[in-house]
């Protein structure tokens, strides 16, 4: 029987057909996958836009098919009006943003703060390409290639940013694009040949897609580690990376999380010869916005001493803040009995012996040094060149250390607190006035004239310029009840601030918070991390514990760099640590009186590692297992469903009235053999007993009377119409080879 053609020209059939269009809602698909990348919590949003006005555009592109001239000048116009919208989009995105859209574009997403002007103007190019394309290469001029190349663009902007595409839409573009070029290749009339009963072929083209999405998900496939050296060495050409980083310069300034989010490249930035695993500082944050959960380089982060030149460079000392107290109280008893260190008279700090580590950059040039953890001193840097100062302990070259600039530190361990008197005595100067305590110190340590004085008294020097005159910016009110009221319960009845803060650090441990590159931050702050989602990276870990320790009267600052984790097997240019881009990091650095600054680590990864480690291979093989699980569910109730509603049926007719039962079993026959709702009964009968020889006329002429008719039939015309019903039920399945035998159908 060949398929009857609809010749409905009605605005409920024009919207039907034109609203559930597969190349349209193919085309709203990979838009919303694309957009994704750009802005996931706007993936539907996008995907209802896509899907309207690509309606509506694909209704232009109907009349540039049929009216090629006039179609023409109307896609030239809409053309033009594309262009002049992303020129207004990307000129409002320019104003107060630091970057042009075209480096936006090109830089990971990631790594940049969002631009909703600029995300606009990507949205209405990508619109526009490929609502033309795709139509065109369908219902225009059917090229299954330029289809596959249309296909594999949204994946191409994942790759391109190693970025794992969501299995959703991996899995939804497959089977999209399988169903659309079998609907314009396998069911499309050409003189060659005709198609029959399509709503027939679609049943085993879906069963076929479903069966095959799944198995090729579940088919084990080997773990390939992608070599990106090709496409780093075209990125990596000098004169590009330098611009880039010139121009990207402008967002350490701020520091935000969704940088700790970037799906990027797994690339070295410094080899590095150490005793052990270290952690690496290269800017520093001062100011944190709760409206845009944004932290602001101040004065403190950016301000640079006059230039250097003569090695090594003293940067700091553990114990040379706590020495200088130690040696004024003993040239001062009065000294001494003001402050508590009446007892540790003659007590000199416990100091860890110091190591060094060797550094060379790799990849790209920087403005900052990395400088270790509890660095005391820097040894060298390539030719011994000028660098600068900033109060919070970055070194910094003006005009860049060059790309494989090597740097060498001594560095002491962390060990401090743990070492003789140190933290009884740190805690005994915690309850002081701290600031009149050092201006105390400093006039003894001038006033004696000693050599050993005067070491100290530079250190005194040091922490005056470098930690007081920018105190009150590091002790910044918060102004959140929530964060202070929490900070004051964990720290109530703890007086020493290096106790308050292993407090705070540990909190995250203990209370059910979880690491997550995956979560969606946006429109959420600090606040919101710490009591309602309780999930994050390093920088909300960091962030929050920073605001906690402000809460309690601890200065703070918020500290970028990297984890230096990774031990390379086979040593690289004699180095046996390798840092990579993933390792990036953020943590918190709290100022301990009588100490100095120290590094915490509240990120809970950095002991249970992160949470989600499954590779984009195993959620394809769980979603193919609950495609083939859900397909093959479908396939057993329809092949079931005949016989159970037959048994329904025979079950709930015992019931019905004769004239019921006549109306009832009609339908049923009708949906079994699927006849048009608009046959009379004498057609039907008739199809029935054409398709499997079974005679319904009886049963025809029963429900004529008795729906047309409304007479009431009696039980003897029931018994008839429940004979003829399980004839063209039983002849229905044998036909269809359900039963190999001839199956028992009484009730």
């Amino acid at each position: 029987m060949y398929e009857t053609k609809n010749n409905d020209n009605s605005l409920k059939s024009f919207l039907f057909r034109t609203l559930t269009d597969p190349v349209l809602l193919y085309a709203a698909l990979i838009l919303m996958s694309i957009m994704y990348h750009y802005r996931s919590s706007l993936t539907l949003v996008y995907g209802l836009v896509s899907y309207v006005l690509g309606w509506l555009i694909f209704r232009v592109f109907d009349f540039v098919n049929k009216h090629r001239l006039l179609g023409s000048v109307a896609y030239i116009a809409i053309g033009a009006a594309s262009l002049m919208a992303i020129r207004y989009y990307i000129n409002k995105g320019e104003e107060n943003y630091p970057i042009i859209w075209g480096l936006w574009f090109l830089t990971p997403q990631a790594a940049v703060t969002y631009n909703k002007w600029y995300t606009i103007a990507v949205f209405i190019l990508f619109f526009i390409f490929m609502m033309s394309v795709i139509y065109y290469f369908t219902r225009v001029r059917y090229r299954i290639f330029m289809n596959f190349l249309i296909f594999i663009i949204p994946f191409t902007i994942y790759g391109k940013e190693d970025e794992k595409m969501p299995t959703v839409f991996i899995l939804a573009l497959a089977a999209a694009y399988v169903l659309l070029m079998v609907r314009f290749r396998s069911l499309q009339d050409t003189p060659q040949s005709k198609v029959v009963c399509r709503h027939e072929l679609w049943k085993p083209v879906a069963v076929y897609t479903a069966l095959f999405a799944a198995f090729t998900a579940i088919v084990p496939k080997p773990y390939i580690e992608a070599d990106r050296s090709t496409l780093e060495s075209l990125i990596n050409a000098d004169e590009l990376t330098d611009r880039l980083d010139a121009m990207l310069n402008v967002f350490r300034n701020t520091n935000t999380a969704q940088q700790y989010r970037a799906k990027v490249r797994n690339t070295p930035v410094y080899y590095a010869l150490a005793d052990e695993a270290l952690r690496l500082k290269t800017s520093t944050y001062s100011h944190y916005s709760f409206d845009k959960d944004q932290w602001t380089a101040d004065d403190p982060d950016k301000l640079l001493s006059a230039k250097m030149t003569e090695y090594p460079l003293d940067l700091s000392h553990p114990g040379n803040i706590l020495g200088a107290y130690l040696y004024a109280a003993s040239l001062d008893s009065g000294f001494a009995e003001k402050y508590g260190l009446t007892d540790f008279i003659g007590v000199s700090p416990s100091v860890p012996p110091e190591k060094e580590v060797k550094l060379v950059s790799v990849y790209r040039s920087s403005d900052f040094a990395p400088v270790p953890q509890f660095a005391t001193s820097m040894n060298a840097v390539g030719n011994n060149g000028e660098v600068s100062f900033t109060p919070s302990g970055l070194v910094y070259k003006d005009g860049k250390f060059d790309r494989n600039a090597r740097f060498s530190f001594n560095y002491s361990s962390d060990r401090f607190m743990y070492l003789g008197s140190n933290k009884k005595i740190i805690d005994v100067i915690c309850k002081s006035d701290y600031r009149q305590m050092s201006l105390d110190a400093e006039k003894i340590l001038g006033s004696s004239g000693s050599e050993k004085a005067a070491d100290y008294l530079s250190a005194l020097t040091v922490q005056d310029d470098d930690f007081f005159d920018y105190e009150d910016i590091f002790t910044e009110d918060i102004g959140n009840s929530r964060i202070k009221a929490l900070s004051k319960e964990l720290t109530k009845d703890i007086e020493s601030d290096y106790d308050k803060a292993k407090v705070l650090e540990g909190y995250f441990y203990k209370n059910d918070y979880t690491y997550d590159l995956d979560f969606d931050t946006t429109g959420k702050n600090a606040e919101d991390f710490l009591f309602e989602t309780k999930t994050g990276v390093c920088y909300e870990y960091a962030t929050a514990m920073i605001l906690l320790a402000r809460a309690a009267g601890i200065p703070a600052r918020f500290c970028v760099g990297y984890n230096m984790t990774d031990a390379v097997e086979d040593t690289v240019q004699g180095y046996n640590y390798v840092v990579n881009t993933k390792d990036s990091h953020g943590y918190p650095e709290l100022y301990i009186k009588g100490y100095g600054w120290m590094s915490f680590e509240p990120t809970i990864a950095d002991v249970m590692g992160e949470k989600d480690k499954t590779t984009a291979t195993d959620l394809l093989a769980r979603a193919g297992l609950m495609i083939l699980t859900a397909t093959l569910l479908v396939l057993a109730i329809a092949m079931l469903y005949p016989r159970i509603s037959h048994r329904i049926f025979m079950i709930f007719s015992k019931k019905k009235r004769p004239a019921e039962t006549a109306e009832a079993a009609m339908r049923r026959i009708c949906r079994l053999y699927r006849i048009d709702s608009g046959c009379t009964s004498q057609e039907a009968a008739a199809v029935t007993s054409a398709k499997c020889g079974a005679d319904i006329s009886r049963l025809a002429d029963l429900f004529d009377r008795a729906v047309y008719g409304e007479e009431e039939l009696n039980s003897d015309e029931k018994e008839v119409i429940m004979e003829e019903y399980v004839q063209a039920y039983r002849l229905y399945m044998e036909n269809n080879r359900i039963f190999r035998r001839k199956p028992a159908v009484n009730s």
